[in-house]
């Protein structure tokens, strides 16, 4: 049953909150993740997916998302495992949220962690703007916890900082339903389906106002300038692995909703407005990522406003439209897994330098050579370089603004991509190669050398899939892009 998606890992974090032994609640997060993998892969193999109910449904492209997301959290998953173990002799401060479990802040974050493949997972099936709506402010409520799981004073400064912008920004989605609504003259339901098909007989001008309100509320969750203030923080401050998850399937959530209102007004004949509208925060969002990249001090919130980057650049591929919408399907895949996989080496950098900042961090390649390589690795993938997946995403973009004449729009595209891998390159090759000044020496112990098999596992796994996402993609996969970039004329 679809809906168990969403229950079993609701009911599995409940039941974190109540166990007492870290071992058997870890073991909840791995049989939560494993268990949503397979639910997700048995849905992928069928060979149709429900859609006529009127609260949830699995459509193509909601079942891209659903696998992105089961298979990021399922790499966080077991790193957080070893995470926990190897700092579970460290003094972790008592948390807001652990009023209930004062001595038990793991038992908080594991449930969050549930809490939000559930609410995330919601999101993906379901098939009423307004249901979308409750999951994506559910999925702000759970994840809000793990920002601050140190409670450090600037963890909790982004937390806070998370939770007032995201949800000023879902408060005016809410006035996008509500308009969107009243589109219909309170005869069609907020159901996908029944909007796409009364599509012609929805009132033009409070559609497009529903649209402008949802593409705020949802783009600030999305991260997309200038509504994106609170994503550098939250990425920065938080976990690793919670930085991951956010990166890599939170920004999602946020872009299926924007792409589900894109679809309803593509059906009414307006997708030209939303797509104009979408092609320039989606430019405004790549320029205000390069901007801050250039002289970057602190390399998480580098990946933070490359995250920032690669959302304008979904943005733009669905603007766009044709090839270059199918094109924005797939770069949500590699950016997702490139950029948690960039996140959790950060973590492993972080921990063995207890540094953010990019001048304390030198010759990682020699310290952390399993690190070292795929923190080059990541960066020439995140960047756009060949033979990864981005680079075939990003240039399948390309070639659809190409094909829909979009010349000017393809030429600051390169542009930006251009001053973006700059920026990128003088920040992360210094920390690869570079050799640290004599006043910052840098000695680690034998043991901070050994990387373990928690971090290994995951972060490998992420990188082949990415390096086959570059090198071969099967036809069957290329036609799934398509059916999930169809609603809104993609192909």
């Amino acid at each position: 049953m679809l809906i168990s998606i969403v229950l079993i890992p609701l009911a599995l974090g409940l039941l974190a909150l109540v166990i007492h032994s870290k071992g058997v609640r870890r073991g909840l997060l791995i049989i939560g993740a494993i268990s949503h993998s397979i639910m997700t892969a048995v849905q992928a193999l069928q060979k149709t997916h429900p859609t006529t109910g009127i609260w949830i449904g699995l459509d193509s492209t909601g079942l891209l998302f659903l696998s992105i997301t089961s298979i990021l959290f399922l790499a966080v998953a077991v790193y957080t495992v070893g995470y926990l173990g190897r700092d579970s002799d460290r003094k972790v401060m008592d948390s807001v949220e652990g009023f209930l479990f004062r001595n038990e802040p793991e038992a908080v974050f594991i449930a969050c962690l549930l809490l939000f493949l559930s609410s995330m997972s919601m999101v993906c099936i379901s098939r009423d703007m307004g249901l979308l709506w409750v999951a994506v402010e559910a999925t702000t409520l759970v994840s809000a916890p793990l920002i601050s799981f140190h409670s450090h004073h600037r963890s909790l400064e982004a937390r806070w900082k998370y939770l007032l912008i995201c949800s000023v920004g879902i408060a005016v989605a809410l006035l996008g339903n509500y308009f969107m609504a009243f589109a219909g003259h309170g005869k069609i339901h907020l159901n996908l389906d029944n909007l796409i098909t009364g599509a012609a007989s929805l009132d033009q001008a409070w559609l497009k106002a529903a649209f402008l309100m949802l593409l705020v509320g949802y783009g600030t969750k999305m991260g997309m300038a200038p509504m994106h203030t609170w994503l550098p923080d939250a990425h920065s401050e938080s976990p690793s692995m919670v930085s991951a998850l956010l990166s890599g399937a939170l920004l999602n959530c946020a872009f299926l909703g924007i792409f589900r209102a894109h679809s309803v007004l593509s059906a009414a004949g307006l997708g030209l407005f939303s797509g104009e509208l979408l092609v320039f925060f989606g430019m405004f969002s790549m320029a205000i990522a390069a901007a801050f990249m250039i002289r970057q001090s602190d390399y998480k919130r580098m990946l933070a406003y490359s995250s920032i980057e690669h959302m304008g650049i979904m943005a733009l591929g669905l603007g766009i439209g044709g090839l270059a919408s199918t094109g924005a399907m797939l770069h949500a895949v590699n950016h997702s897994l490139t950029k948690g996989m960039l996140f959790l080496v950060s973590g492993q950098i972080l921990f063995t330098y207890g540094s953010k900042k990019t001048d304390d961090v030198r010759n990682v390649i020699k310290t952390m050579p399993l690190a070292g390589i795929l923190w080059l690795f990541g960066f020439l993938a995140i960047t756009g370089a060949p033979p990864f997946g981005p680079f075939l995403s990003e240039m399948t973009i390309l070639k659809g603004m190409l094909q829909s004449g979009r010349l000017f729009v393809a030429a600051g595209y390169l542009m930006l991509l251009g001053v973006i891998f700059i920026a990128m390159a003088r920040i992360v090759i210094p920390m690869a190669f570079g050799l640290p000044e004599k006043s910052k020496s840098f000695a680690p112990s034998p043991d901070i050398q050994q990387e373990p098999i928690w971090f290994a596992g995951p972060t490998l796994a992420l990188a082949a899939v990415i390096l086959v996402m570059g090198l071969y993609i099967p036809g069957f996969v290329w036609n799934f892009f398509g059916k999930a970039a169809a609603m809104t004329g993609g192909f």
